[in-house]
C-alpha cells in the first residue's frame, strides 16, 4: 500500500474521486459485490428499524446528546480523565496523528514485546498506526474478520463496518491459500468458499495470536466521562479476547466519542446495532473501567485523539459530522457508494460521512472532490441515527472547495454567477435576457430541443436534451392576459 497524508486521512497516490469512480463503475465485479452486500445490510436494518415504534424518538435522543457532548467536549475530556484515572487508567493526549503513533509505539516497546493484537479500530487506521509499529519493529494483527482479509492482501478497507465488502467468497478462500501462512497458522489444505469454513480458518489463525500474544490495541464506540467507562461493540468475539487475555491494553479513542454519562449508552446501544448490522443487539459488547487486579488487562492506557477535530469543531456547520458513530448506515443507502465503492474516496472513511469528515479533518485542500461525491439524494441524512444532516454540510463544503481554489483571476465559472447576479438584479435585465433567450433557443434548438450548444456550453449540451427557451415568457404571457385586471 502507498502511504497517506494529512496525517493519516487520505491515501497517497491515489486519483480524485471523479477519476477513481469512473474507473470503479466499469468493474462490473466490483459493483455485483457492493450491490449484493449493501442491500442485504439495508434490508436488514430497515426490518429492525420498523420493530421499534420509538425510533424516530430514538434518533432525536442520540442527536440531542451528542450535540451537548460536542458543545461542552472540554469539560466532558476532563471528567473522562479523571474518572478514568482513578479507576486505574492512564490517560494521553495527542494533538495528531505522528503524536499517537509515538505514545502507543512507546507504551508497546516499553513492554518490550514485539507484537499487538488489534481489535477494528477506525481511529488506527486514520493515524496509520500499523505502519508506524511496522517501522519500529513491532508487528500488529489485525483480528476482526474483514480487516484481516484486508492485511492479508496488503489492501485497503473499502467500508465503515465491513472493510473487505470488496471481496467475494472466491477471492477471500484465495487470499487464505496464498497470504495466511506468511503471517502465521497457514490455511487448512482444501479450503472451500463455505463461509463456515472460511471463519473457521480465520478462527483457527487467530487463537494462537490471542492465546500468545501480551498486547492489545484497540478503538472505542463510546466512553462515559462520568465512570470513565469505555466500550467496544462488535460481532465476533475477536474484540472480547482482545480486551481480556492480554496483559496491557492500549485503547486509541477520537475524543469526539466521549458520552456525558454511563447512562447515555441505553439510546446508543439500541440505535448502533439496528443501524449498522441490522441486529436487535450486537453479539459482543464489551465495557471496561480501569483495571480490576486479577481480573484483564493490568495495565490500561486510553490515548485521546484530536487529529483536526477541534479544528472541525468551529465550523458551526460542519461540526455535526462529529456526532458520527460509524454505523455506516449513509454508506448502504447511497446511491453513489454502491457503483463505486469505498477506495474511490481516496480515504479512511469513505461514503457519505467520510465526504464531509475526511475534507474536515485532513483540511479542503487535501480532499476538495470529496464534498462533490454525492447526488444530495438525502437518503443518508434519513438512515442516520444521529441526524447529521450529510446534504447540508456537503453543500457547506463545497462552497468552501470552491472558495480555496478560487485564484486572483475569476474562473469561468464565477464569471457565470456573476454575469447571472447581474442579470437578475433588476426586471429590466432579466427581461432582456429572457429576449435573447428565446431568440438563441429558436436559432439553436431543433424540434424544440437543444442538442448542441456553442462555445464552452457544448460539453454540458453533449450529455444531455434540454428544452428550448419558450417563445413567450410567463412575465410577457401574463401582461397579455391580464392586461385588463391590472386596470
Amino acid at each position: 500500500m502507498s502511504g497517506t497524508t494529512a496525517d493519516g486521512l487520505v491515501w497517497l497516490g491515489t486519483p480524485s474521486f471523479p477519476e477513481a469512480a469512473r474507473t470503479a463503475v466499469a468493474d462490473g465485479r466490483l459493483r455485483a459485490n457492493l450491490r449484493r452486500a449493501t442491500r442485504t445490510i439495508r434490508g436488514r436494518r430497515e426490518t429492525l428499524t420498523a420493530e421499534l415504534s420509538d425510533w424516530e424518538e430514538l434518533r432525536t435522543s442520540a442527536a440531542a446528546v451528542k450535540r451537548s457532548a460536542l458543545r461542552h467536549l472540554d469539560t466532558h475530556l476532563i471528567r473522562l480523565e479523571a474518572a478514568v484515572t482513578a479507576a486505574g487508567g492512564t490517560v494521553h493526549w495527542a494533538a495528531d496523528a505522528a503524536e499517537a503513533n509515538r505514545i502507543v509505539t512507546g507504551l508497546v516497546a516499553a513492554t518490550g514485546e514485539r507484537e499487538v493484537v488489534k481489535v477494528k479500530s477506525m481511529a488506527t487506521q486514520e493515524t496509520g498506526l500499523n505502519e508506524a509499529l511496522a517501522t519500529a519493529g513491532i508487528r500488529a494483527y489485525e483480528t476482526d474478520l474483514a480487516e484481516l482479509i484486508v492485511q492479508l492482501g496488503d489492501d485497503r478497507p473499502s467500508h465503515i463496518l465491513v472493510p473487505a465488502i470488496h471481496k467475494n467468497r472466491s477471492e477471500i478462500r484465495d487470499l487464505f491459500h496464498d497470504s495466511m501462512a506468511a503471517w502465521g497458522r497457514p490455511a487448512p489444505e482444501g479450503l472451500s468458499d463455505d463461509p463456515a469454513a472460511l471463519a473457521e480458518a480465520a478462527r483457527l489463525h487467530l487463537r494462537e495470536k490471542f492465546l500468545r500474544v501480551k498486547v492489545a490495541v484497540s478503538g472505542a464506540n463510546f466512553a462515559a466521562a462520568d465512570t470513565g467507562t469505555v466500550a467496544v461493540v462488535e460481532s465476533e468475539g475477536n474484540g472480547r479476547m482482545c480486551l481480556t487475555l492480554p496483559e496491557t491494553l492500549i485503547t486509541v479513542m477520537g475524543i469526539e466519542k466521549v458520552l456525558p454519562s454511563f447512562a447515555d449508552l441505553e439510546v446508543f446501544l439500541q440505535l448502533l446495532p439496528r443501524s449498522s448490522t441490522g441486529e436487535r443487539m450486537n453479539p459482543y459488547t464489551s465495557l471496561w473501567t480501569g483495571t480490576t487486579e486479577g481480573d484483564g488487562p493490568q495495565d490500561f492506557h486510553l490515548v485521546l485523539l484530536d487529529n483536526g477535530r477541534t479544528a472541525t469543531l468551529r465550523d458551526t456547520v460542519g461540526r455535526q459530522a462529529l456526532a458520527c458513530i460509524r454505523c455506516s448506515a449513509c454508506l448502504n443507502v447511497c446511491p453513489v457508494y454502491e457503483r463505486t465503492g469505498g477506495h474511490s474516496y481516496g480515504s479512511v472513511y469513505p461514503g457519505p460521512i467520510g465526504a464531509v469528515l475526511t475534507p474536515q479533518l485532513a483540511g479542503i485542500e487535501h480532499a476538495p472532490s470529496l464534498p462533490f461525491a454525492s447526488t444530495l439524494c438525502g437518503a443518508c441524512y434519513d438512515a442516520c441515527p444521529v441526524k447529521i444532516d450529510i446534504p447540508e454540510v456537503l453543500v457547506h463544503l463545497r462552497a468552501r472547495a470552491v472558495d480555496t481554489k478560487r485564484g486572483p483571476v475569476p474562473t469561468p465559472e464565477a464569471l457565470v454567477m456573476k454575469a447571472c447576479a447581474a442579470t437578475l438584479a433588476t426586471p429590466h435585465t432579466l427581461t432582456a435576457a429572457q429576449w435573447v433567450g428565446a431568440l438563441g433557443g429558436r436559432l439553436l434548438s431543433r424540434q424544440g430541443v437543444l442538442r448542441s450548444l456553442p462555445g464552452p456550453l457544448a460539453h454540458w449540451s453533449r450529455t444531455r436534451d434540454a428544452p428550448a427557451p419558450a417563445r413567450e415568457t410567463f412575465r410577457a404571457w401574463w401582461r397579455r392576459t391580464h392586461r385588463q385586471e391590472e386596470r
